[in-house]
């Protein structure tokens, strides 16, 4: 029997003394952990803004999350999240046993259910191993954690893989043009068969995620379409982020832009959460806004 199953009322189970059914219903329920990786193919497409808004989306929805940085050596986490100041151990001294995770993990001061784990600014991606990972995820789990985002570095190499390799669930971040659309085929095939679900004879749930969309450049043919996109890959996008400066700002101010409620960006980052969720939402942002006649006129 699974653990969403309901017992069938035998002679058996309705005999049962009430104490014993009593004491069946005390036992704690088993509390699932889901990863995230948030990856791409190619750099500067909007993963670590994507992991940020992701992770506080989901912490708004009253889920714990944990969001950690893969990317040994370039750490950019702790500043969108904006905690870059209270880095005192990271990652890697968890990963080698020179601090706790509970050491290391930074509490956000918006949303109490949510932390970040920050990554090495002065070690290389050699320092992460496949077992300390998997401790560090273990570890997490234990501690009650519903959600764990990866913030995966760009492309093929070591941190990529260690971060989707324990992956449940992908978003894959993809601008619409030709070579992040190429690079993110290829991260698509290392997710159907280099991660443990692949070994095990599973896959990864995957999700695509566009970013920097531009509605206005897609009518003129100078940026792919949504159906371009999707026909390409052979998946639907979870979510699709306008092209907006407020994303840069908010970067800039260590405020997730998801936290933006007036931005679209942030709304568009507040559907994709609610997909992940399960909720079905339509896609917004995604059309040109067409003037009427009167907004025309007096030059609306």
């Amino acid at each position: 029997m699974t653990m969403n199953e309901t017992p069938v009322d035998t002679d058996e189970s309705v005999a049962r003394e009430p104490a014993a059914a009593a004491a069946s219903d005390l036992k704690p329920r088993t509390k699932v952990t889901e990863v995230i990786v948030v990856t791409s193919g190619k750099g500067g497409v909007g993963k670590t803004t994507t992991s940020a808004s992701l992770a506080c989306g989901l912490a708004r929805a009253g889920k714990k999350v944990a969001v950690i940085d893969f990317d040994v050596g370039l750490r950019n986490l702790d500043l969108i999240m904006g905690c870059e100041r209270r880095v005192v151990y990271d990652f890697v001294n968890v990963v080698h046993g020179e601090a706790s995770i509970r050491q290391a993990l930074i509490k956000d001061k918006r949303l109490d259910n949510l932390y970040v784990l920050a990554a090495s600014q002065t070690r290389d991606k050699d320092a992460l191993t496949r077992d300390g990972v998997e401790k560090v995820l273990k570890d997490l789990a234990s501690d009650g954690f519903d959600f764990i985002v990866c913030d995966s570095p760009a492309g093929i190499e070591k941190g990529a893989f260690l971060a989707m390799y324990f992956a449940d669930r992908a978003v894959v971040v993809v601008n619409p043009e030709v070579s992040s659309v190429r690079d993110s085929d290829r991260i698509l095939g290392l997710l159907a068969s280099k991660t443990r679900k692949a070994e095990n004879g599973e896959r990864v749930k995957e999700h695509l995620l566009l970013t920097r969309y531009s509605p206005e450049r897609v009518e003129k043919g100078d940026m792919l379409s949504i159906a371009d996109v999707e026909e390409i890959l052979g998946l639907k996008v979870i979510g699709v982020i306008p092209e907006a400066p407020e994303v840069l700002q908010s970067s800039n101010a260590g405020v997730p832009v998801i936290l933006d409620d007036v931005s679209p960006a942030g709304q568009a980052y507040v559907d994709a959460v609610a997909r992940i969720l399960g909720e079905e939402r339509p896609l917004r942002f995604t059309t040109v806004e067409r003037k009427g006649f009167f907004s025309k006129l007096f030059g609306g």
